[in-house]
């Protein structure tokens, strides 16, 4: 049989609460972050990041952190068909905080969880028997219907052929030793722990466990000794985890010290929190192993992978993407904290954020507050006109409809319920957070921008319209920069896409002051996921921002075309000379677009449905004049093939 995954783990699934306040007790924690957690599952996404083609079999609850577990694992392209959901039990949670670096607070929250009833029935032969290798871990030894169901997992992976790894996972706590308040501990003496991890032994090929762990499993104090009591019951490979010191590898006999065994040193790096760093550690050891590299090859990667993972917050979800893994090994980094690292910070955003659109077309639903639009009329007219971008949305979501890529800029202060109305839909959604106009730049509760987006859903993107004249004055450039890498580091921080638009051209300079802004945003370290810019006057114009972005940002998702305008002559040739750059995917759309339509709904002459529709054609139109100029572009790249 020609096994189709690589990795399947066994084992808990939890929702991991993390406290934002560094230095505070769990007592003082006011905000978390949320993430996927508990080690197979930490273990299966850090595999999926790495290549390997993995697999969880686990529990979760009906309810909304079951169901953001399994997005959260299909999004990271873990097969969850291994998952069961449990319409009795809840998903279980794990609350942990960073007090200083030797003390990592953290409550279980599994009383009757959802994991813990994972049971024989859960195991599926086929599914199993369809992997490379499974890997079982020690918590879930600690039940008995789920001890029944690892075990039956590994008697279908032995009789398959199959490799069988455990991790020895043990918390005292999940034992039952120590009560609630002992989450943190790592190591209490278990005769009962000790006798079901040596039942399991002679069945496992990889053993993988911290110091800790090793003498739980050995069932010995001193940790040579029990290494060399679990070589007694199994002739698998010992892997010992040693935190900063790296890990020493056991293949076969065990040695008279543990330095004479294979000792793969740590990485010189600063630790921010250890929660989860020995599941980065296995992931990129599997990487290794299950690829059929070197034991020492198989360390360093896992070293490498543990860490990045200790010097950041989360566990999965701030685990290193292959892409990562290889920056770091080629060219270490200059920061002992490597969440100081801005190219790896960067390239961990990019190799992580959701897909984006390959095609992207823009409009704006809410542009301008309906009192400026309708100037001094009544308060009638003035709330007919509020209801205008109810409207825009409902033509938005029917071009969305048809095609894919369609999304909706809302104002700062999106009005008549327009901004709550996009949430539910499927659009592609941004929000501006500029004043209109400012210059230098401004932003909405400019006092609390950090605050402000924290508000908004994680899918809705950033977008800021920044004013740059040629020639203006040094003070004023570096006002708009501060005032940009603000911005920026606020989306990265809570993981929100970055539109940023820049109208050179549009403030009276040409195509070349274009391209020497992009440069020098990318020089400061602001790298947005989208630019809009205005149409460039020429090719060159196009090719030297497209290569300025090369440059600074190869992992950009793309430019939008600025369409402020309706079509006109002239229009289409500018569109075609967009599309000659790979790097321009779509357009934006601004809300002059729509006034014709505007004007006559507002005074009456349209009714609703024939607003919409408008509204609808009048976007479709530049999406075909966008698809006629990259088609044609299309034909011209085969003709020179030819």
């Amino acid at each position: 049989m020609n096994p189709q995954l690589d990795l399947i783990t066994i084992g808990r699934v939890s929702v991991d609460l993390y406290g934002q306040q560094i230095g505070a007790r769990l007592e003082d924690v006011s905000s978390f972050l949320k993430a996927v957690g508990g080690c197979p599952a930490n273990i299966a996404i850090g595999a999926a990041r790495l290549g390997l083609k993995s697999a969880l079999i686990s529990r979760v609850g009906n309810e909304p952190m079951g169901r953001f577990v399994l997005e959260q694992l299909r999004r990271e392209a873990v097969d969850t068909r291994g998952m069961h959901t449990d319409p009795q039990r809840l998903t279980s949670l794990v609350l942990l905080s960073v007090q200083d670096q030797e003390r990592f607070p953290l409550i279980f929250y599994r009383e009757n969880c959802a994991d813990s009833a994972l049971a024989p029935a859960d195991i599926d032969e086929a599914f199993v028997a369809s992997s490379r290798a499974i890997l079982v871990t020690g918590t879930h030894f600690s039940i008995a219907d789920a001890a029944r169901a690892q075990r039956k997992a590994i008697d279908i992976a032995r009789k398959a052929g199959q490799r069988v790894i455990i991790d020895i996972d043990y918390r005292p706590t999940l034992w039952g030793i120590g009560g609630h308040a002992g989450g943190e501990n790592r190591y209490a003496p278990s005769a009962s722990a000790t006798a079901a991890l040596q039942s399991v032994l002679p069945h496992c090929d990889l053993i993988v466990g911290t110091e800790e762990e090793l003498r739980i499993a050995g069932g010995a104090e001193e940790l040579l000794t029990a290494i060399g009591r679990i070589r007694e019951h199994s002739r698998g490979i010992i892997v010992c985890k040693r935190g900063p010191r790296g890990c020493v590898v056991f293949p076969d006999r065990i040695p008279a010290r543990l330095e004479d065994g294979l000792v793969a040193g740590g990485m010189n790096v600063s630790v921010y929190n250890v929660l989860g760093a020995g599941d980065a550690f296995l992931a990129g050891f599997l990487r290794g192993y299950l690829r059929g590299e070197s034991l020492a090859e198989s360390a360093r990667l896992g070293n490498a992978c543990g860490a990045i993972a200790v010097s950041r917050l989360m566990c999965s979800a701030e685990f290193p993407t292959l892409p990562e893994l290889n920056h770091y090994l080629m060219r270490g980094s200059e920061h002992r904290a490597l969440r100081e690292d801005d190219a790896l910070n960067h390239l961990h955003w990019v190799t992580t954020r959701k897909p984006g659109p390959a095609q992207l077309f823009v409009f704006a639903v809410d542009d301008q507050p309906a009192s400026e639009a309708i100037g001094d009329h009544n308060a009638a007219v003035r709330d007919r006109a509020a209801q205008l971008p109810m409207l825009l949305l409902e033509a938005a979501e029917r071009l969305a409809a048809t095609r894919q890529g369609v999304g909706v800029l809302l104002a700062p202060v999106a009005g008549s319920g327009a901004w709550s109305h996009a949430r539910r839909g499927t659009l592609w959604l941004a929000r501006r957070v500029e004043r209109p106009a400012s210059h230098p730049l401004q932003f909405h509760g400019a006092a609390s921008l950090a605050s402000r987006l924290n508000e908004w859903p994680a899918q809705v993107a950033a977008a800021c319209r920044c004013l740059f004249y040629p020639g203006e004055p040094a003070a004023l450039r570096l006002a708009q920069e501060r005032e940009l890498l603000r911005l920026a580091a606020s989306c990265r921080a809570q993981h929100r896409e970055l539109l940023l638009e820049i109208p050179v051209v549009a403030a009276g300079g040409s195509g070349e002051n274009t391209a020497q802004v992009l440069a020098r945003l990318y020089e400061i370290g602001v790298r947005p996921d989208w630019w809009q810019l205005e149409p460039q006057p020429s090719a060159a114009a196009w090719r030297a921002c497209a290569e300025a972005i090369a440059r600074g940002d190869p992992f950009c998702r793309g430019i939008l075309v600025s369409a402020r305008v309706a079509p006109l002559p002239g229009l289409d040739q500018a569109l075609q000379l967009a599309a000659e750059q790979a790097i321009v995917r779509g357009l934006a759309v601004g809300h002059t677009m729509f006034d014709a339509a505007a004007t006559e709904w507002r005074s009456g002459h349209l009714g609703d449905e024939s607003a919409i529709r408008e509204m609808t054609e009048r976007c479709q139109v530049l999406i075909d004049l966008w698809i006629d100029a990259r088609q044609a572009r299309a034909e011209c790249l085969d003709r020179g093939r030819v």
